[in-house]
């Protein structure tokens, strides 16, 4: 007995692997010969190409296709309808499956609805694509970009807000998890108190509040 669960009106091609507690719904295919993790939420209408891998505890939300070179790793999470691509200048006349384009989306990054991620480049741990924002080049850990084409507009948590003040000891403090951040070089930003790649503990894993509440906090 398989230890995921597919509803009835997907498919998932043999040579497929899928991690235990995985949930597939509504009419989604997954195709030979790709790795999906544990614990990953996959909604309506999401295609998986055979040339993916997916990580572990990812979710992609309704209407989204991954194609051939994309890698994901675990904690990511795409947006609705956001768009994957895998050759830069795509012809129908001509054939290029053979020069697939590679992209990589790191741990615990967030696409927003509807944006695109033009293929060949990597999304950083953490970093934040806002909704509609056309990414074309690499987006280093903990950026925010927005726009077309996205620029970064700050640092973002990695509770997903936006980091603005400095503390005396020129930390930036995360408002909902208390975490703190330095940057340490131009582009380039660390939290200082847990390591990018270890799983929070159980207790930071729950919101505490809504978005509209730190919102007012930074008019304080």
């Amino acid at each position: 007995m398989e230890k995921y669960f597919v509803h009835t009106t997907s498919y998932v091609d043999e040579g497929a692997k899928i991690g235990q507690g995985t949930k597939i719904w509504h009419f989604s295919h997954i195709l030979s010969g790709a790795l999906v993790g544990s614990n990953c939420t996959l909604g309506q209408n999401v295609c998986i190409s055979g040339d993916v891998i997916i990580g572990n505890n990812v979710k992609i939300q309704n209407n989204v296709s991954v194609y051939d070179g994309v890698c994901i790793e675990d904690d990511v999470f795409l947006g609705p309808s956001c768009v994957l691509t895998n050759v830069t200048n795509p012809r129908a006349e001509i054939s290029r499956k053979n020069l697939y384009e590679k992209t990589l989306i790191k741990r615990g990054s967030t696409i927003g609805a509807n944006a695109t991620i033009v293929c060949g480049v990597t999304i950083g741990r953490y970093a934040f694509v806002a909704a509609g924002a056309v990414v074309t080049g690499d987006v280093p850990d903990y950026t925010m970009v927005q726009g077309v084409p996205a620029r970064q507009t700050g640092w973002i948590s990695r509770h997903g807000h936006k980091l603005e003040k400095k503390d005396s000891n020129k930390f930036y403090i995360c408002p909902e998890s208390g975490l703190k951040y330095r940057e340490i070089a131009e582009k380039r930003l660390i939290c200082v108190d847990i390591e990018e790649n270890q799983s929070l503990s159980k207790n930071m894993k729950t919101g505490k509040m809504d978005y509209k509440y730190y919102k007012k906090l930074k008019k304080v």
